[in-house]
């Protein structure tokens, strides 16, 4: 597995004076854009807040109270996707934004940045604040630099310093090939 992927964890730690530099920014952006889409509709949208501007204390503001380590996060980035008027586009939205998001969040890794998507927040409340008619918010993402353990509240820090589980592959794979090897 490619380090990036292996590396990639949702801390709850941020380092509160870090900075996200327009390159680093873009670079995510882009790669969250460049990410599969079904039949090129490419459905997904982007609010971007950085700490400090109107938009991040708007998308703070929306973040459900268990989510709250994010408002020291040097950005807050708010990801809907376009439904469409059919079936297949909604049903696929959700597959080209969760694409996008992963390519995001490989990207910040392969920086040396820390992301971490929320559900919880109020998604009626962004697409209300942000105007945004006919998409859909879907996940909030906090992107900013790892913070040092011993200068976050110890309930972070113990939480960011849980194992990372997954199932294992033979409970998720509901079928194997045959393989050479195997």
């Amino acid at each position: 597995m490619h380090q990036p992927i292996a590396a990639r964890w949702s801390t709850r730690a941020f380092d509160p004076s870090a900075v996200l530099t327009r390159e680093d920014l873009v670079a995510l952006l882009e790669a969250a854009r460049w990410a599969p889409t079904w039949g090129r509709r490419q459905p997904v949208r982007f609010v971007v807040g950085l700490r400090g501007d109107t938009a991040f204390g708007t998308l703070a503001g929306l973040l459900r109270r268990g989510n709250s380590y994010a408002t020291v996060a040097s950005a807050l980035i708010l990801l809907a996707a376009d439904e469409g008027d059919d079936e297949n586009t909604a049903l696929y939205s959700g597959v080209d934004a969760g694409a996008a998001m992963a390519n995001l969040t490989i990207e910040a890794v392969s920086r040396g940045l820390a992301v971490h998507p929320m559900a919880g927040f109020d998604a009626p409340g962004a697409a209300e604040a942000f105007g945004l008619h006919g998409l859909r918010p879907l996940v909030m993402i906090a992107v900013g630099r790892l913070a040092d353990h011993a200068d976050v509240a110890p309930e972070i820090a113990e939480r960011d310093r849980q194992p990372r589980e997954r199932l294992p592959l033979d409970e998720i794979v509901l079928n194997w090939p045959e393989l050479p090897g195997r």
